[in-house]
């Protein structure tokens, strides 16, 4: 800290504890002015100016300091000076004091705290930035802090001094006129709680009524300001209108069709979107052929001597198409319809806030609607790196129409499509070389984990290059090769085919969003509220193309929220809830995850247990001969409240499920361990961690206590040695 902040940190807190060492609270109290009041009033009327002036100035010093004892001079102003001038003396010294203890705080502890804290306090910046006087002008209305704790707290965040001073100053006004109209009254009041007469509790009453009030009044004024621009139809065609069919465009308009709203689903390309036609399903189709050939290799493991297993490339990518086409119905244009929602085939282009132009082969239609989602959903993206046009690539779209092995595969990508497509094809016989940038694949996950899926992949062939940056791709003597850096050096790898796997872009382009002013994030999604709502209330963006996350069960959870939300969000609205979100990588082992991790309470400083069970040790993974992995389950210190939860091994993806539950519904690892698990499943593992965590908090006074008990009940002398219980025999 430097030289001024320390002389300023010194002056503060020698005021300050000169007012408590000297015991000056004691004028600042109702007694003592009740007792004064008389000399009080007559300084007044023989030096107002003197004595409004000396006021002033002892109101700002409380307030700036944060000392107590405002509350008492707002009701002596308006004993003193009566309502009008008693409002105008206390609001102005009132929003000055604030002010200096903002400009205190921010002087002495901002830049230690932004640059403490920086990274966890982005999100409340970018808040502050956007609607920080809304929520500082609801908290002077009706505090849910106190004011001094409003004062230094918001002096450590972006707030303009100026913005803060004016907000003060308006949003304490109203509270002010009551508490000096209460002092106007002072002489029958006998303790702070006598302010509390009917007519006052009427008026913090509406106190609290306001910033609902205000709220409103300020969400109509904004919406009047974007909606200006546009004229507003005098009818509409329908209740909302849906662009996109992936999984959260079909859930939003399922939900509007259940509701017997009229609804419009607009879909350029396939019904389903990337889960169905490109993501999720074929995917796990391929991985389910792969892992056949995986476990004939292993034969020996489950006593069959030999095993062998003859196939045809072509012939299994054929069968990933016929397991797309056998649940395609299930997102159909025909189920839809049959729902109740109109289908269109066309390019949505929203062309205001209530019109979307349809544009098919047959023509274009304009239709009128109260309400948008969009649901507009994500494509692979690929880095600009030199050559490789030239070089050519697969992404997770356009790979389901290979139909030869390519012997040698580049995986560029080491996050989950990355990771499940490379082992996939190394099944298949394909050498495969994984390439990250990063230190490890699987990023997102811990340490160990990641460790425990690169470990597999190494033992079954494949190449894994963590620390690796691609810089370019060349044709050298009709030889593809990719050039990377490492650790300084260049890495030369030739290939016959590269997958491009490093994440999926929003698609925000193409479809009206940048003539409407609608913004997008940094992320390169569309900026939404917690309601899901653009800059215009009535149109709301789900599924990838609203992130943060993207997976078809949070599209679809977020589909709920967008789609009520547009049909009835001028009576009620809901904010969207990210608090329990799981998600699994289904490479072998299985990695599925709910909540935070340990790389996550880390950074962002949650006190956490670590509790873990190994799968090895497991009755029904042994008899599967697949005794590998760990539940790694984070609570609060002391106590079973689940945090978070992180499964490897053989069907994570299902296990998390029981941590799921428990995380959702406030269930601890105490009624984990309390519930019944069949035997044997690997469910059990879930049990059995609880089961750890248990042993791990048990009362060992009480046990010493009852190991002498027992001792004594035997009639023994003294305690015999205490065996240890296997962890699963625990209940």
């Amino acid at each position: 800290m430097s030289k001024s902040k320390l002389v300023v940190l010194g002056a503060i807190v020698a005021l300050a504890a000169a007012f408590f060492a000297l015991d000056l609270g004691r004028f600042l109290s109702l007694e003592y002015f009740k007792g004064q009041q008389a000399a009080i009033m007559a300084r007044f009327a023989a030096h107002p100016f003197a004595t409004a002036g000396a006021f002033f100035a002892i109101y700002v010093a409380v307030t700036g300091l944060s000392l107590p004892g405002a509350t008492l001079m707002t009701l002596a102003a308006g004993a003193i000076f009566g309502l009008i001038w008693g409002t105008v003396i206390v609001s102005f010294a009132s929003t000055i004091g604030a002010t200096l203890a903002f400009l205190a705080s921010r002087f002495l502890f901002r830049d230690w705290v932004q640059g403490r804290f920086g990274d966890r306090l982005r999100p409340i910046n970018a808040g502050v930035a956007r609607e920080g006087a809304f929520y500082l002008f609801t908290l002077r209305l009706v505090p849910l802090f106190p004011f001094f704790v409003i004062n230094l707290v918001m002096g450590l965040t972006p707030m303009r001094a100026r913005t803060f001073y004016w907000v003060s100053q308006l949003g304490m006004l109203a509270g002010t006129v009551v508490y000096v109209n209460a002092g106007t009254q002072i002489a029958r009041i006998e303790s702070p709680a006598g302010i509390l007469s009917p007519a006052l509790l009427l008026s913090f009453a509406a106190l609290g009524v306001f910033p609902l009030v205000a709220k409103k009044l300020v969400e109509f004024a904004r919406a009047r300001k974007v909606y200006a621009r546009w004229p507003r139809p005098a009818r509409f065609d329908r209740n909302v209108i849906v662009i996109g069919a992936g999984s959260a465009g079909l859930v939003a308009a399922y939900i509007g069709a259940a509701v017997k709203a009229s609804v419009t689903l607009v879909e350029k390309h396939r019904m389903g979107g990337d889960c169905l036609n490109t993501g999720c399903v074929p995917s796990k189709a391929l991985i389910r052929s792969a892992k056949l050939l995986s476990h004939v290799r292993r034969a020996r493991e489950w006593g069959i001597r030999s095993a062998t297993a003859e196939f045809d490339f072509a012939e299994v990518m054929e069968r990933v198409q016929r397991v797309v086409r056998a649940v395609a119905p299930h997102d159909s244009a025909e189920r839809y319809t049959g729902l109740g929602v109109e289908v269109l085939r066309g390019e949505a282009r929203i062309t205001s806030p209530w019109t979307v132009a349809v544009r098919a082969p047959e023509g274009t239609r304009t239709l009128s609607t109260r309400s948008i989602v969009i649901a507009a959903g994500a494509r692979p993206l690929v880095p600009p790196i030199p050559g490789i046009d030239e070089t050519g690539y697969y992404t997770s779209d356009t790979i389901w129409g290979l139909r030869a092995l390519p012997k040698r595969l580049v995986v560029l990508g080491g996050g989950p499509i990355g990771s499940e497509l490379a082992q996939c094809f190394a099944r298949f016989g394909a050498r495969v070389t994984q390439v990250e940038m990063l230190p490890r694949i699987l990023i997102r996950e811990d340490p160990e984990i990641s460790a425990m899926v690169a470990e597999r992949f190494r033992a079954e062939g494949i190449d894994v290059l963590v620390g690796h940056r691609a810089k370019a791709f060349r044709i050298e003597h009709g030889e593809k090769i990719m050039l990377a850096e490492h650790d300084g050096r260049e890495v030369r790898i030739a290939f016959d085919a590269l997958l491009v796997a490093v994440g999926r872009v929003a698609n925000t382009e193409g479809y009206g969003l940048e003539e409407l002013g609608i913004g997008t994030t940094r992320a390169r999604t569309i900026e939404t509220d917690e309601y899901l709502a653009t800059v215009y209330p009535n149109i709301y963006a789900c599924g990838d193309v609203a992130g943060p996350f993207q997976f078809t069960h949070t599209a679809s959870h977020q589909a709920w929220f967008a789609a009520v939300n547009a049909l009835f969000g001028t009576f009620r609205r809901f904010k969207a809830d990210y608090r329990v979100i799981p998600w699994a990588t289904f490479t072998e082992p299985e990695v599925a995850r709910v909540g935070l991790n340990e790389t996550e309470a880390k950074e962002r400083g949650v006190a956490y247990e670590v509790t873990t069970y190994g799968i090895d040790d497991l009755d029904r993974a042994i008899a599967d001969g697949e005794a590998h992995g760990v539940v790694k389950v984070l609570t609060v210190p002391g106590k079973d409240r689940i945090l978070g939860a992180t499964i490897v091994g053989e069907h994570a993806g299902d296990l998390i499920i029981e941590y799921v539950a428990a995380m959702r519904h406030g269930i601890g690892l105490n009624k984990i361990l309390g519930t019944i698990h069949i035997y044997p499943t690997l469910a059990e593992a879930n049990k059995y961690a609880a089961g750890n965590w248990k042993r791990a908090h048990a009362p060992a006074a009480v046990l010493r206590w009852l190991e002498r008990f027992h001792a004594w009940r035997r009639g023994g002398a003294g305690p015999e040695p205490v065996r240890e219980t296997p962890a699963r025999s625990e209940e």
